[in-house]
């Protein structure tokens, strides 16, 4: 592990996961909340509990409509007015979640004569989800989504061409509020199957140290020459992209390093600023985890992920090569000199140090382009992550170097033993490990730092 030059806190490469709920008992009520949706996530994956994919869906939407609200209210610093009408929307959204997995089957029995109460639940499901994406995302999509709503309520009204024959207002609100064609369509399906899986997989290695490996790395290949400061800021924001098919996700990370590091050796803030959003935003093609679109392409084309996979390398190639060589242009423009040398890692002592966090990667790749699904990959590569992080503390604290050996060694095979025996022999190895880290000196540290990821990729 490498020391930042002295005097240059800006080199630091601070925790981007602390602070992320407020220091309050609200924000601890939403960390825990978070928990509890990430634990609920995997125990869908590893088939822990069944559930119809209907429930599994407004279950999810529920979560997240719960987390959204507060979350955006504490963020942007609303009064108590506010924040009570935020937790108003919020408690709605769990109301519609918990109404469909109560009547799940006599949704199904009364499928196209819906109860006055089922309309009731259905535009409480609507109102919840458009205030939602406009809390997150502006009012664009939510007026876009809106004018189509109208126009399936008014359309007949319209002239011809543009009119239909009309539809009746139940007949709306149950196809969008209930079965899988609505808002719990595709999308919902991709974000509560592969995506969530996914977003926990890239938090866990973030906290295992894939961010320091990949700026370790990132410093030591390119940190010394002309304009290293931003070339660094490309190539491992494009690094970051194999672990995180998030661009905000990405600028959180790496910018926090990056951007200072571009300032202070001559970029313009607003050039810096500019290169690490480009850079970030260009992990949503970077393979093999890419952004959500990528699924939800995938289960909409009828195709293996994988072969959007192997579509996407050239081009995401291509657009890291093409920002790496824009700021290679800008430096030489202003004359701008890379970073000592003396002062940076070795980037290949950075992969002699860490080069097992690689492994759950390389597992993960190996799996897509084996013909598993996304969702057993996804589930593995986590399962193989969690066991490194909590394997490692248990390591450290064997007495002697033998041990450590032939601990690892037993933990590989029993991890190499999931292609023959299924997830389950991972979720044995997983509460052992647990069980033997909430007894072992450091173990409980790592355990926090575990659950911290759990939050944290929920809240992602």
């Amino acid at each position: 592990m490498h020391e930042p030059p002295a005097g240059d806190p800006d080199l630091g490469l601070h925790d981007p996961l602390a602070a992320s709920f407020p220091r309050s008992p609200e924000g601890r009520l939403l960390f825990w909340i978070a928990v509890a949706f990430s634990v609920f996530q995997l125990a869908t994956a590893a088939h822990l509990i069944d559930f119809a994919s209907q429930i599994v869906r407004a279950v999810h939407v529920g979560f997240l409509t719960l987390l959204t609200f507060p979350l955006v209210a504490a963020a942007r610093g609303y009064g108590p007015a506010v924040k009570a009408a935020a937790w108003a929307m919020a408690l709605a959204g769990v109301g519609v979640a918990l109404y469909q997995w109560v009547e799940f089957t006599p949704l199904l029995l009364r499928a196209g004569d819906p109860l006055p109460m089922d309309l009731v639940v259905g535009v409480v499901a609507l109102v919840t989800v458009f205030a939602a994406a406009w809390a997150i995302m502006g009012p664009a999509l939510p007026i876009i989504s809106g004018l189509f709503l109208a126009y399936c309520l008014l359309g007949q009204y319209l002239p011809s061409p543009l009119n239909h024959r009309g539809y009746d207002f139940g007949q709306v609100i149950e196809h969008m509020a209930f079965g899988t064609e609505g808002i719990y369509g595709i999308p919902i399906f991709v974000s509560s199957s592969y995506i969530f899986l996914f977003i926990l997989f890239g938090a866990f290695l973030e906290k295992a140290g894939m961010v320091r490996l990949f700026t370790d790395v990132s410093l030591g290949l390119v940190g010394h020459r002309r304009g290293g400061a931003a070339k660094v800021s490309v190539i491992s924001s494009g690094l970051m992209g194999t672990i995180s098919g998030s661009g905000v996700a990405n600028v959180v990370t790496t910018g926090q390093f990056t951007i200072p590091l571009m300032k202070r050796f001559g970029y313009r803030p607003a050039f810096a600023g500019g290169v690490e959003a480009t850079a970030s935003m260009g992990g949503q093609i970077m393979p093999p985890v890419m952004g959500a679109v990528a699924f939800i392409m995938a289960e909409t084309l009828g195709v293996d992920y994988a072969e959007v996979v192997k579509a996407a390398v050239i081009p995401a190639l291509l657009y890291f090569a093409s920002a790496f060589w824009m700021v290679h242009l800008e430096a030489g423009k202003y004359g701008l000199v890379g970073l000592p040398k003396a002062d940076l890692p070795s980037a290949t002592g950075a992969v002699r140090e860490r080069w097992y966090l690689i492994l759950p990667l390389a597992v993960l790749v190996y799996l897509l382009f084996s013909g598993y699904t996304p969702l057993f990959a996804g589930t593995i590569g986590l399962a193989l992550t969690v066991l490194l992080i909590l394997g490692g503390s248990i390591a450290l604290g064997l007495p002697h170097g033998v041990l450590r050996i032939v601990f690892w060694v037993g933990l590989g095979l029993v991890a190499a033993a999931f292609l023959q025996y299924g997830i389950n022999i991972l979720l044995v190895a997983l509460a052992v490990l647990i069980a033997w880290n909430a007894f072992s000196r450091g173990g409980r540290e790592t355990l926090i730092a575990c659950r911290d990821s759990l939050a944290e990729g929920a809240k992602t």
